[in-house]
């Protein structure tokens, strides 16, 4: 499956790059996630609790960041398992466009699973993927609003 889209927000490319690489920022946003620790520069190890369909899962994981030609682009790929429930990997490439005080954020995202929540079909994991890439860019969104409105003030 393959997911694409775009958000605007409200601070400069390097304040969005920094944001997209800050632990904190990224457990906060990502649906889930109970931990997440730094391995390396380019290497996260997350823990995520998902739930599709009637399938509730625990994925541990490794993400694989690619900066080579950041702050424009950057790339990542990270897979994990859930145990019984199956495994999850993928990538995404991510676009950082400059206007202004703002950044239009692009992304491209790829998915693979298999196991039993490969078993569920694909309608209802596309529809929950989409439903997680939305909720983590939203709330992405909402914190650097924050950020920038307590920065202002």
């Amino acid at each position: 499956m393959e997911l694409h889209d775009e958000i605007r927000i409200p601070a400069t490319r390097d304040v969005v790059y920094a944001a997209l690489n800050d632990e904190d920022v990224l457990k906060e946003c990502i649906p889930g996630c109970e931990e997440i620790t730094r391995q390396s520069d380019t290497e996260l190890e997350a823990k995520v609790v998902l739930k599709i369909g009637p399938v509730k899962a625990k994925f541990a994981g490794n993400v694989l960041l690619d900066p080579s030609e950041a702050p424009d682009k950057f790339s990542l790929a990270g897979e994990g398992s859930g145990g019984a429930a199956g495994y999850a990997k993928g990538g995404a490439d991510v676009e950082l466009v400059a206007e202004g005080d703002e950044t239009v954020l692009r992304y491209t995202a790829k998915a693979d699973i298999g196991g039993k929540i490969a078993q569920l079909g694909s309608r209802l994991v596309t529809s929950t993927a989409r439903k997680l890439a939305k909720v983590f860019f939203t709330r992405f969104a909402d914190v650097m609003t924050r950020q920038a409105e307590d920065s202002a003030a």
